[in-house]
């Protein structure tokens, strides 16, 4: 059991930020005797000396420097921690359950995740990186608070959040690429294409897939991307997922003569919007402001 209490390590923080007992005494509100008294009881308590007299001022000793910087971490943790209760007590939640579609843009799920975190440093996030019906199963399970996704969920009312552009890519030296002239299906399918594995558990799909003679299901779109770069294979992949990619052209769209661009609208879907909290309610608009800053920004 802890012999000092916190308020003993805030009396002796205040004494040495004002520069003394008399100024922390007014700063306070207590007396300049109380403080003394209330050091001194620390120093026995722990039977190290913490401060030493200069003149007619006080200053840390070596031992008295480590010990309140250690002990500002916990005075620190436990106004952070009094911050919490108080958020709980308003109904905050400790936790918000995230399912967003990769196909979403990653610049604007950072930036999204980074003014949540400003805004509420103490709920913690559960980020769930879902393919196809993956998010719209945890949505269904009762296992999301949030769901971004291209998918419908029956039962369900989305907010349109961000319509994602794909292209038919490959890498520049694909055999594609080398036959010099406009592509039809026909060519497509005597090639090896890669697709994104659903993440569903139960009512998983193939979409997008053109029955090309050769398949290569991943797991995830930056194995599909590493692969194509590799020319391994061809592939439609979010335009914002590739762009670098595009610019160096380590990546090349396919000249198809139809359907070498497709849009996906992605929606944002709470699991119940009327009983969501603050904090899902705010990441559900940092999401929105995302997007719209993501766009702006690239005009």
């Amino acid at each position: 059991m802890s012999r000092v209490t916190l308020a003993q390590w805030q009396t002796l923080a205040a004494v040495v930020d004002h520069g003394g007992f008399a100024r922390a005494a007014e700063a306070i509100h207590k007396s300049p005797s109380t403080l003394n008294h209330a050091v001194h009881k620390l120093e026995e308590q722990l039977n190290v000396k913490v401060l030493e007299p200069v003149g007619r001022q006080v200053r840390l000793t070596e031992a008295g420097e480590l010990l309140l910087r250690r002990a500002r971490q916990l005075l620190e943790s436990a106004e952070s921690l009094e911050d919490v209760a108080g958020r709980l007590a308003e109904g905050l939640e400790a936790e918000v359950v995230l399912a967003v579609d990769q196909l979403f843009p990653p610049d604007a799920l950072a930036r999204a995740l980074d003014a949540f975190s400003s805004a509420y440093p103490h709920v913690r996030v559960q980020l769930h990186e879902t393919v196809l019906n993956g998010g719209i199963e945890m949505l269904y399970d009762g296992r999301a608070d949030l769901v971004v996704s291209g998918q419908a969920a029956q039962g369900f009312l989305g907010e349109p959040l961000v319509t994602v552009r794909f292209l038919a890519v490959a890498h520049p030296d694909h055999a594609l690429h080398r036959l010099g002239r406009e592509l039809d299906l026909r060519d497509l399918e005597q090639h090896r294409q890669l697709v994104v594995r659903d993440s569903a558990q139960r009512q998983s799909m193939d979409s997008g897939w053109l029955k090309a003679e050769q398949r290569w299901t991943v797991s995830h779109l930056d194995t599909s991307i590493g692969m194509l770069e590799r020319g391994l294979g061809f592939a439609w992949l979010p335009e914002t997922r590739i762009q670098s990619a595009l610019a160096a052209d380590r990546l090349r769209p396919l000249p198809l003569a139809a359907g070498g661009t497709r849009e996906v609208p992605m929606q944002l879907i709470y699991r119940d919007r009327d009983r969501a909290g603050p904090a899902t309610r705010a990441m559900g608009a940092n999401l929105s402001e995302a997007v719209r800053r993501c766009d702006i920004d690239s005009i």
